[in-house]
């Protein structure tokens, strides 16, 4: 138990697009083809499989602050689920349980673009495969993109141009909110005190503050491009969807 759950893993460190990454990314790719599969089923086998993915996030989430605190790991300046995947794991569960369309529009925007990053470049280190980590990494950072793809593809929810505008607007402030809380306990949740202390994309942007506002053109980027497909929709069907 202790090579699966330690702290100090003695097997092989992550490899980034090694193996068992590409295979990580395979199986989410599988699972979110099979719920394809739902769209023409019941509207109670719908609710079902929601349920499940919902369960699956919130207990997965559980164990990851349950282990950290095994290891002593736990702490308010780096535990609090105040970064955005932390907390869309816990919304995005209440959004596939309730059909919460409002939570939807961040899922959409905020939760495939985020979570798609941590993805295709998880911040693991030393916990490859088979850790715990390596595993709590992948469904829960997969399920939230599996989650907005579950009631786009299978619910029939969709983003507006005002989606877009709204949770601009709301991250934006969340954004505001945060940089309060990282003052009063002495945290970096999303970022906004420092770059972060391992290597990533922030290293090749500008110092603090200004790297704050280059995040938000990518994010923007980001957004424009998950809207494409809509914005290809609609003009094919001769309309656009504001509201």
């Amino acid at each position: 138990m202790e090579f699966f759950f330690g702290k100090d893993f003695t097997g092989s460190a992550f490899i980034f697009l090694g193996k068992e990454h590409l295979l990580a990314m395979a199986a989410l790719i599988v699972l979110n083809i099979a719920l394809l599969g739902l769209r023409n089923s019941s509207p109670v086998l719908k609710k079902q499989a929601a349920l499940i993915l919902a369960l699956i996030l919130w207990a997965n989430e559980i164990g990851w602050h349950l282990w950290n605190a095994s290891i002593g790991k736990w702490d308010l300046q780096t535990m609090l689920p105040l970064h955005v995947c932390s907390i869309l794991v816990w919304l995005g569960g209440w959004m596939l349980v309730r059909r919460d369309k409002t939570i939807y529009e961040y899922m959409y925007f905020l939760g495939i673009g985020g979570a798609l990053q941590a993805i295709l470049t998880p911040d693991l280190g030393i916990y490859g495969y088979p850790h715990y980590r390596f595993f709590q990494t992948f469904i829960s950072h997969g399920l939230i993109v599996t989650a907005a793809i579950y009631m786009t593809t299978v619910e029939g929810f969709r983003p507006t141009w005002g989606s877009m505008k709204r949770v601009m607007i709301g991250g934006n402030i969340y954004l505001l909110i945060v940089t309060g809380i990282n003052w009063l306990v002495g945290g970096n949740y999303m970022f906004t005190m420092h770059k972060p202390e391992t290597a990533s994309l922030f290293d090749i942007m500008p110092a603090w503050p200004w790297y704050l506002l280059v995040v938000q053109l990518i994010g923007l980027v980001m957004f424009l491009i998950l809207y494409l497909p809509f914005i290809i929709k609609d003009w094919r069907a001769g309309k656009q969807e504001t509201a």
